[in-house]
């Protein structure tokens, strides 16, 4: 099969999950040899998509044919030529970096040493660490440990379903040049991203969007066209302004884990409704400092206040005055979606007057009120996020936290998301997050930067471009991130 051939060709492919059509009469074609990308929002049908193409899933109709062979009648042979990453890293987290590799090459019955070459510039990165576990490493480092095993057995195509979901900008790049790499190889890429750009270094793009395609071309003629999904204008804000209180002061704050120092003596004080971004490359120190901030690990010296308590003293009394988002939904999943709302509220203390009452007015302002009997788990990952984000701010705490709130999702949906923070802050709840999106770090009224553990630079986003000569918030960042010298967790 020569370059420029068909190497996937789906015909009127449908998908039903019970009463939702996920997929409806979707074709395409992809040429061997380019990257070729799948763009559209959350719930669009992308990851049914993938999961037909690596023959994990059964399509209701249509056909679908990859490297010349059916995905039904030929499924055990395309499994021999395609690597596939899904959404979630397909690693075992008690295994270490090498056994992982191993596992992989044997179930396709090869050897690392065989396909060395093909991996040998992405392993080398991680190989200093192969005795670790990969549920130990950085975000970056399972992105590499995550591709080299999907590569191991030499496949024709790679399937890469949203591969650089929590990884830092400076990580992102690298990722992008090893699949430009990749493709000099000869091997055929197809990739879903909800990052832009990303999207821009494809080939061609495919929006898909309620289980259809709308469009198929290069990717500069898709964003222009469906621009008010994919490429929604900046917010604006008139901000509200508030008494100068400082609601967190952190003096020298440090956290050692033996002879590593995770955080090394940070200072900085964040005001009532500010929106304080708190950056930082994979294995920066980010989430370690905000674990001691929120109550839940105790520094090994240093000075922290949180809503006027004591970090290391009063931990309980931070716990009741914060709320919290983590990157991986802090909800149940098989609850349904009032009933989360129900128990946050009742661990928090709230009345049942009062539970009922604020429940029915964010139903009512999530569009949410004709799915609030339905299991979380169901709903599509932007709703959950905007949903976690209310519940960890439904008993209105002094602060609020956030790490990586919308880490995979689509523009329009990340742009909906920052609206509730911006009504939050002008409420005078401090939001303290993090982010991978440079765009959002530009939405935040100051930004500080880590770099192994210290904070190099501390100011608002236009100050920090002019200190730095940058014309973006990513500039800055890169120039920062690239002098790092831990490269892991």
């Amino acid at each position: 099969m020569a370059k420029g051939e068909p190497i996937v060709v789906v015909k009127e492919v449908g998908k039903n999950y019970g009463k939702v059509e996920a997929l409806k009469e979707v074709s395409f074609v992809v040429e061997r040899g380019e990257i070729f990308g799948l763009i559209g929002p959350d719930g669009a049908g992308k990851s049914t998509l993938f999961r037909i193409l690596t023959t994990l899933l059964l399509a209701d109709k249509g056909t679908a044919m990859v490297t010349g062979l059916d995905v039904v009648a030929d499924y055990k042979q395309i499994r021999t030529k395609v690597g596939y990453m899904p959404g979630r890293f397909s690693l075992y987290q008690d295994l270490s970096v090498e056994e992982n590799l191993e596992f992989f090459a044997t179930v396709f019955h090869t050897t690392v040493q065989e396909n060395y070459d093909l991996i040998k510039d992405i392993y080398q990165q991680i190989e200093p660490f192969r005795k670790r576990r990969a549920g130990a490493l950085s975000g970056g480092m399972k992105q590499k440990l995550a591709l080299s095993c999907a590569l191991i057995h030499k496949p024709d195509i790679l399937f890469l379903d949203e591969p650089t979901t929590g990884v830092d900008p400076v990580s992102r790049k690298e990722f992008w040049q090893m699949l430009r790499n990749l493709r000099e190889q000869g091997i055929t890429i197809v990739v879903s991203t909800p990052i832009m750009d990303e999207a821009r270094q494809c080939d061609r793009i495919a929006f898909i969007n309620h289980g259809q395609i709308h469009g198929i071309d290069t990717p500069e003629r898709i964003l222009h066209q469906f621009a008010s999904i994919l490429c929604p204008p900046s917010l604006e804000r008139e901000e509200v302004k508030h008494e100068v209180a400082p609601v967190i002061e952190v003096e020298q704050l440090t956290k050692c884990f033996g002879d590593f120092t995770a955080v090394d003596h940070i200072s900085f004080q964040v005001n009532r409704g500010e929106i304080f971004g708190f950056l930082g490359a994979n294995g920066a120190g980010k989430t370690t400092a905000m674990r001691m901030l929120c109550g839940l690990s105790k520094p090994t010296s240093g000075i922290g206040k949180v809503a006027g308590y004591d970090i290391y003293r009063e931990a309980e009394q931070v716990k009741k005055n914060i709320g919290y988002m983590s990157q991986k939904f802090s909800l149940y999943e098989d609850l349904k979606v009032w009933e989360n709302i129900r128990l946050f509220a009742g661990i928090y203390g709230m009345k049942e007057q009062e539970i009922e009452r604020k429940t029915e007015e964010l139903l009512d302002r999530l569009e949410l009120t004709a799915e609030r009997d339905t299991l979380v788990k169901s709903l599509p990952v932007g709703w959950k996020q905007k949903l976690a984000f209310s519940v960890s701010i439904f008993h209105e705490p002094r602060i609020v936290f956030l790490d990586e709130p919308t880490g995979g999702v689509d523009p329009a949906t990340r742009r909906q998301f920052w609206e509730l923070i911006y009504q939050a802050a002008d409420q005078g709840i401090t939001v303290f997050v993090t982010t991978h999106y440079m765009d959002e770090a530009e939405y935040c009224n100051r930004i500080s930067i880590m770099v192994d553990g210290q904070i190099k630079a501390l100011d608002t986003p236009a100050r920090l471009k002019q200190q730095f000569g940058a014309e973006t918030m990513d500039d800055v960042f890169q120039k920062l991130a690239r002098g790092a010298v831990r490269k892991a967790d």
